[in-house]
């Protein structure tokens, strides 16, 4: 149980939860949260947090997590631990949940976080354990929620805060910002108070493991849902700018421009006329031309939604980007992805109306042949070619002579794979051999991606 652990127990174990969580903690940044410890007041909860947290968060992103595992490893309260506290007038064992819903309302107008979540604390006891057989019992959130109904507390809220004042002003938009922020706070304390009693029944090692999602950078691509693509897309524009600033850098690099006479001329003077030296001037900065073909099959079709939203980016970032899906046969996807259009209403288009699919079975090979017949104009010296799928071909020809085509006719070409590479060659899969004629990268998550594009330069 949590409560027994020591120290330094609580430390290692916080500091390895961060690690599984996906969040990057090297041993240095280990050891110096543990010096932190020795010059702050460990009674202290929150200089506590404060001290992990500047050790050992590097993101924004990382801190949701981190927060939440670090209110499991350092506990607030513990059950039958509790502080003695000062009379109230209201009993919350007792109340009726009407006395109750008026006494949250109080709450979030005017009360203290310190008040909010000893409040969220005696709701969890009343109202959050369900019994789930002898001498065990089950913590919820969703039942304190619907004891209380928070949200539905705005418009008794807005009456007696407003009075007779006119509705609709300034005066109201203050009153609901400062209620929905509470109704998060008191929510974000009932389910960090439900964490800390199934991390005491459980343990908090296993509890841990469940409560916290990876960092969105680290979130397998193969294993995305529909709201972390949702999230996705606020990455998608700032990776798609550095690949295409990587690519040009790979263009431009060895190039010179054009003879600079004059300043040729002018440093001949030194050399009494003689253009000993020559000076050229820059080239001129070039977007490339991207070729994109993406395996849009069900084995990969998180991984897919995700590049195709890459490519949709990309289409602001290069001269000219073509784009082209398969599954056992290849179609043109570009005009889905015109500039201005609806992402979401493009690729519902895509899924309904582009033809890429003759049997529903992926197949590389014949898709790599039908390209090479129907597109081959795609594929230029200043070309950068980009493949991005997982190797299976359900056991088909692999086509690695026309792909081998295809890559000596571009300038660049890179296959992306978001299968983890242990995996690769396994079943159906022929990662190696397409990885002899393209370099393969493994690519499961944004960091990765963001790897990737940072190795081109």
């Amino acid at each position: 149980m949590p409560e027994r652990m020591s120290l330094v127990d609580r430390h290692v174990g916080f500091v390895h939860a961060l690690r599984e969580a996906g969040l990057p903690v090297s041993l240095a940044e280990g050891l110096d949260a543990a010096r932190a410890l020795r010059v702050i007041e460990l009674s202290e909860r929150e200089s506590l947090r404060a001290a992990y947290a500047a050790t050992l968060v590097k993101k924004p992103a990382y801190r949701p997590g981190f927060d939440v595992l670090f209110d499991l490893w350092f506990p607030a309260a513990t059950s039958g631990m509790y502080a003695e506290r000062p009379a109230r007038r209201l009993d919350p064992e007792t109340a009726d949940p009407a006395e109750l819903r008026d006494h949250l309302a109080g709450l979030l107008t005017g009360g203290t976080d310190q008040e909010l979540r000893e409040f969220a604390q005696a709701m969890v006891e009343r109202f959050g354990r369900q019994p789930a057989g002898p001498g065990r019992q089950n913590w919820f959130s969703y039942s304190v929620m619907r004891a209380l109904s928070p949200e539905t507390l705005m418009a008794r809220i807005l009456n007696n805060v407003l009075a007779a004042r006119e509705r609709g002003g300034l005066a109201e938009k203050t009153v609901r910002q400062r209620v929905n922020s509470g109704i998060r706070r008191f929510e974000e304390a009932v389910a960090t108070d439900v964490r800390r009693r199934i991390a005491e029944d459980s343990g908090v090692e296993r509890i841990a493991r469940s409560a916290v999602r990876p960092p969105l950078d680290q979130i397998d691509f193969l294993r995305v849902t529909k709201a972390d693509l949702a999230r996705l897309r606020r990455e998608v524009h700032p990776l798609a700018r550095r690949l295409a600033a990587r690519l040009a850098i790979r263009h431009r690099k060895g190039r010179r421009g054009r003879l600079d006479f004059r300043r040729t001329m002018r440093a001949s003077l030194q050399s009494g006329g003689v253009p000993l030296t020559t000076h050229f001037k820059p080239p001129r900065p070039h977007k490339p031309e991207l070729v994109v073909l993406c395996d849009t099959s069900d084995s990969v079709s998180s991984f897919a939604h995700f590049t195709l939203l890459l490519t949709y980016a990309l289409r602001e970032q290069f001269t000219k980007v073509r784009a082209f899906g398969f599954v056992d046969t290849v179609d043109e996807i570009t005009r889905f992805f015109v500039p201005g259009a609806d992402v979401v209403e493009a690729m519902t288009r895509l899924a309904n109306e582009a033809d890429m699919v003759r049997f529903g079975r992926t197949n590389y090979g014949h898709s790599l042949e039908r390209f090479a017949e129907r597109y081959a104009d795609a594929i230029g010296p200043r070309t950068s070619l980009l493949i991005l799928g997982d190797a299976r071909s359900n056991y088909q020809p692999p086509a690695l002579d026309v792909l081998r085509s295809l890559v000596s006719r571009s300038r660049h070409a890179y296959w992306l794979n978001p299968e983890p590479r242990q995996q690769w060659d396994t079943g159906d899969s022929v990662a190696s051999d397409y990885g002899a004629v393209v370099p393969m990268h493994e690519c499961r998550n944004v960091a990765q991606l963001s790897a990737f594009i940072e190795t081109l330069a």
